[in-house]
C-alpha cells in the first residue's frame, strides 16, 4: 500500500514539474514573438482605403488637367497625396459604378493588391462612396506601350528590337506571376498594349489586371484582344487562355508596329507566318536585323498564343519560358 501511495506520488510530483516547465516554455515564446492582432498582420501590402474627400483633393477635385490617361474602366488622373507622393488614380466610369452596385468592390482590390512584381504595377488603395469607385496605383513615370507604338514619333526609334524583346519577356512574366503565383491567382482580363506600362529603365509593367469584373461584356476597348471563345454564353468570358491570346497579340504588336485594329492585325499576321513570309511582318521602321532567328522564333510563338483554341494554347508560363530566353540571346545594335 506504501509502495503505491509512494508510486501515485512520484507521478504527481512528475506532473506538476512538466507543467511548470510547459508553462515556461509557452510563456517565453510568447514573450519572444507576441500574438499578431488583425492590424499587424500582413497588412503591409494590402489596399489602403482612402476617403473620397482626400483622393478629390489630391486630383484637384478631379481635374481634367490631370488626367493622364483615359480607358474602358475609366479616367486615370496624376494625384499628389497630403505626404507628397505622387500616384495614379483611376476613377471609374458612372455607369459601370451603377451596374456593379452590390460588388464586393473593396474585398477584390484587397485581394489584387497582394500582387508585388518588377513587372506588375502595384494598387495601393482604393475608394468607394455611393455613385464612386477608385482604384489608387503605383505612377509609372512614363507612357504606355501602346503609345510608344502608334502615337509618339519618336517611340519607334527608342523601342529597338532588344528593347522590345525585352518588354516582351517582361510582360509574360508579369503575367505569370499574376497565373501563378499570387494566391488566388489572378486572370488580368484585358491584355493589351494600352495596359502595359513603359518604365524609365524600359521595364514592362502590366497595369489593370483582375478588373473586368466590372465590365465582364463590355466590347470597347476588348475586341481584338481576347479571343473568339471570350463571347460565348457558356464557358467563355475572362480566363488565363484568354490571357495568353491577348499576350499573343501584343507581341504581333512588337513584331510589327501596328496597332490591334478590332482583330484585323491576327488575321493580317497569321497567314504571313504560316508561310513564312517573316520579313513581311516586321515593322519596317526598324532595321531588320542581319539574324533573323530570335524574331522568327518570337513570331512563331505570337502565333501559338492567337492561332489555336484554348484547349491547345501554350501556358503563360511555356511562353514565359522562351521570351526569358530570347531576352538573353538578342543583342541587336
Amino acid at each position: 500500500m506504501d509502495h503505491t501511495k509512494i508510486a501515485y506520488d512520484l507521478v504527481m510530483v512528475a506532473l506538476s514539474i512538466s507543467l511548470i516547465v510547459l508553462a515556461v516554455v509557452l510563456f517565453l515564446a510568447c514573450k519572444k514573438k507576441p500574438v499578431e492582432s488583425e492590424e499587424t498582420l500582413p497588412v503591409k501590402f494590402c489596399a489602403r482605403a482612402y476617403p473620397l474627400m482626400e483622393l478629390d483633393a489630391a486630383t484637384d477635385g478631379f481635374n481634367h488637367r490631370r488626367i493622364v490617361g483615359q480607358g474602358r474602366l475609366g479616367t486615370v488622373y496624376a494625384a499628389t497625396l497630403s505626404n507628397a507622393e505622387l500616384v495614379a488614380v483611376k476613377r471609374i466610369h458612372p455607369f459601370l459604378v451603377l451596374s456593379n452596385a452590390g460588388f464586393g468592390f473593396s474585398s477584390v482590390l484587397k485581394w489584387l493588391s497582394l500582387a508585388q512584381h518588377p513587372n506588375v504595377v502595384p494598387i495601393i488603395g482604393f475608394s468607394e462612396a455611393p455613385g464612386e469607385r477608385v482604384v489608387v496605383m503605383e505612377f509609372i513615370r512614363m507612357a504606355s506601350l501602346e503609345f510608344y507604338l502608334q502615337q509618339n514619333q519618336d517611340g519607334v526609334s527608342l523601342l529597338d528590337w532588344s528593347k522590345r524583346f525585352r518588354i516582351a519577356a517582361g510582360v509574360a512574366r508579369g503575367l505569370q506571376y499574376l497565373h501563378e503565383v499570387v494566391a488566388p491567382n489572378i486572370v488580368h482580363g484585358c491584355v493589351k498594349s494600352f495596359n502595359v506600362l513603359i518604365d524609365v529603365n524600359f521595364c514592362a509593367r502590366v497595369c489593370d489586371y483582375g478588373l473586368n469584373f466590372l465590365a465582364p461584356m463590355e466590347k470597347r476597348g476588348v475586341v481584338g484582344y481576347v479571343d473568339g471563345e471570350y463571347w460565348n454564353e457558356r464557358g467563355g468570358g475572362a480566363t488565363k487562355e484568354s490571357d495568353v491570346y491577348g499576350l499573343g497579340v501584343v507581341l504581333l504588336e512588337l513584331l510589327s508596329g501596328r496597332g490591334c485594329e478590332g482583330g484585323s492585325l491576327a488575321n493580317w499576321a497569321l497567314p504571313l507566318i504560316k508561310e513564312m513570309s517573316f520579313g513581311q511582318v516586321l515593322d519596317p521602321r526598324l532595321v531588320t536585323p542581319s539574324d533573323m532567328s530570335p524574331l522568327v522564333r518570337l513570331a512563331k510563338v505570337a502565333s501559338a498564343c492567337v492561332g489555336n483554341p484554348r484547349k491547345c494554347r501554350p501556358s503563360v508560363a511555356q511562353v514565359a519560358t522562351i521570351l526569358n530566353d530570347l531576352e538573353i540571346q538578342v543583342s541587336f545594335p
